[in-house]
């Protein structure tokens, strides 16, 4: 079933025995993507190992079965191709498994950007706890969180706030985060104790590598102007916050919060390429199937892929139908947080399974 699996088997032999030369190399480009390809590779073939080493056996097995005659040895052997057969189902299963397309973008850093959206100020208070769930539960997975823009709100929070996690596994794991997050509870500045409800919505975004996005510098219209912050009061009193428009597609990016004029361009123009990465995947999309649905739509509260209600200490995700008890964990970063993510990898293992993955 797996035969041509053998191929892989070469393909990472081949690849191992080159890899000291890549690495010594200094290529970056060809040193990512060869660890990368390495990465893939392993499990597969480890599988696909023990997988045909597990076909012998039985195939053994069954053979001293055919040539016994013995009426014991034949019960010992039948209960042992049992056990067996168990063994290679379960092997053949994680072997499919692996074998589901791998999301190309798995690997590369990710950019969050999190904005308030219906509820006024509560809305900017909920976005700026979300940013904080994110950091912990990236500190949790031992990922790096860099923070690309922010605009905070007058009463604490943000209306947006841009950041980039860097981590193995990180694409993986937060590219279920993009939607609309509702919230019910009190909010701080409810004076009668009623309920309110709203939402903030949180984008996931691949980072583009300079090779996946070349932007023209003539392309590029680049201003400069100070910094402010909540009410508009100025930061400093230098020309070093940064406004890229990039005049082809009308895409703008700003980014004010280092102090050099140098540092907020280079963030700018890493938020830039990747928003161009997303319109040109958008692009091709559209032309080989239906327009793909944005992530966060227009941000309304009937929208929401996940609701998190403070009185009943509870999370739902409405795509899976998950509910956990445990709120202040999953604001947290905790394992309650993973508990949802898992639930939804394995769905998502399940509907590309469902599709027909070899």
């Amino acid at each position: 079933m797996f035969e041509h699996l053998a191929e892989l088997v070469l393909e990472l032999d081949e690849l191992e025995a080159r890899l000291p030369d890549i690495y010594a190399s200094g290529d970056r480009a060809a040193s990512r993507d060869a660890g990368r390809r390495h990465r893939e590779l392993k499990p597969i073939v480890d599988a696909y190992v023990a997988y045909e080493a597990a076909s012998d056996d039985l195939r053994d097995a069954r053979e001293m079965l055919d040539g016994e005659t013995d009426p014991e040895m034949r019960d010992y052997l039948r209960s042992e191709i049992a056990e067996k057969e168990a063994a290679l189902g379960a092997l053949e299963a994680e072997l499919r498994e692996l074998l589901v397309p791998r999301d190309p973008d798995d690997g590369k850093n990710v950019i969050v950007e999190i904005r308030g959206a219906e509820g006024g100020d509560e809305a900017n208070l909920w976005a700026g706890d979300l940013l904080r769930m994110y950091d912990a539960f990236a500190q949790r997975h031992g990922w790096k969180v860099e923070t690309m823009s922010s605009q905070p709100s007058d009463m604490g929070g943000f209306r947006e706030v841009t950041v980039v996690v860097n981590g193995d596994d990180a694409w993986s794991r937060l590219k279920y985060e993009a939607g609309v997050h509702r919230v019910q509870r009190v909010p701080v500045t409810e004076s009668q104790g009623r309920i309110h409800t709203s939402a903030a919505t949180v984008a996931v975004l691949p980072e583009a590598e300079e090779i996946d996005v070349e932007v023209d510098p003539n392309d590029l219209e680049i201003d400069v102007y100070r910094s402010s912050g909540p009410g508009g009061q100025s930061v400093n009193t230098t020309d070093s916050a940064v406004r890229i428009t990039h005049t082809p597609t009308g895409l703008v990016v700003t980014c004010q919060d280092e102090k050099s004029q140098l540092q907020n361009k280079e963030k700018a123009l890493r938020i830039l390429r990747s928003r161009l990465l997303q319109v040109e995947r958008e692009r091709q999309e559209a032309e080989l199937a239906s327009a793909r649905r944005s992530q966060v739509k227009s941000g309304g509260r009937s929208e929401k892929i996940r609701t998190y209600n403070f009185k009943e200490n509870r999370v739902t995700d409405h795509r899976i139908k998950v509910t956990v008890q445990a709120l202040d964990q999953v604001l947290a970063g905790g394992e309650a947080l993973d508990e949802i993510v898992d639930a939804l990898a394995a769905d998502e293992r399940r509907r590309q399974l469902g599709d027909g993955a070899p």
